[in-house]
């Protein structure tokens, strides 16, 4: 007999199978940007990716379970957060000891740059991705069987190892972390690992954000604050 799933209900085993394609889909996601795609696709692929995830994860948990409503409700409360980090970024470039983490290579470039990655490339190829994987898709989808708490932490490790790749190279984009964790192997490594525990506490963060306010638009803005309001404060002080 056919098993008749109930709106917005997933069938045993479901849920579970639609974790793992969603990994294994995030696995090759990671390695095609950021060692085989030209940057020229990043958007359109980590967009597509996100669209591709949305339509997986609806076989098994509702629109609703994955944060994709309430949307006034994440406005305003991203809103907040948005405010919040703005001030806490320009205290921290106020400050001698903080200010020196914008001091990053990737952001040496021109005006167009600056505008690309502030208001494309951040927002539609990596919040929007990372936001719908880490915050809507795997942990609504781990939640089904083992709770909120227990499905945003796994998310928020997954998040962490999402970053390996693009941490490889810290120490010699950022003065900072080669001063701090050094150069060679055991630097590398060091700042790696760094990378990792710093954005599963980010994930945890932002997943916290998401379910309290109850639309990943909250997480999705107060993430997007962070990266494209960081990414210009740095491309100033890079100059000056």
């Amino acid at each position: 007999m056919n098993e008749v799933i109930a709106p917005g209900a997933a069938a045993p085993g479901i849920a579970g199978r639609t974790v793992a394609a969603a990994v294994g889909i995030l696995a090759v996601a990671n390695v095609m940007s950021n060692r085989v795609l030209p940057a020229a696709l990043y958007v359109p692929w980590n967009f597509g990716i996100a669209v591709l995830l949305v339509v997986l994860a609806r076989r098994a948990v509702s629109a609703s379970e994955l944060g994709l409503g309430e949307w006034r409700r994440g406005f305003l409360v991203g809103m907040v957060l948005v405010v919040a980090t703005t001030g806490l970024l320009l205290l921290g470039l106020a400050m001698p000891s903080i200010n020196k983490l914008f001091e990053d290579r990737r952001v040496d470039s021109g005006i167009p740059t600056l505008i690309y990655q502030a208001l494309i490339r951040i927002p539609f190829g990596t919040v929007v991705l990372e936001e719908i994987a880490f915050r809507a898709v795997l942990p609504a989808l781990v939640a089904k069987r083992f709770g909120i708490l227990r499905g945003s932490l796994a998310a928020s490790v997954l998040f962490g190892l999402w970053h390996v790749l693009p941490a490889l190279n810290i120490n010699k984009v950022n003065p900072v972390a080669r001063d701090v964790f050094g150069s060679g192997v055991g630097g590398k490594t060091i700042a790696v690992a760094f990378a990792v525990v710093g954005t599963i506490l980010a994930g945890l963060w932002l997943c916290l954000i998401r379910y309290r306010a109850r639309s990943v638009l909250a997480s999705m803005m107060g993430h997007l604050a962070t990266n494209s309001i960081g990414f210009t404060i740095a491309w100033f002080v890079t100059r000056t």
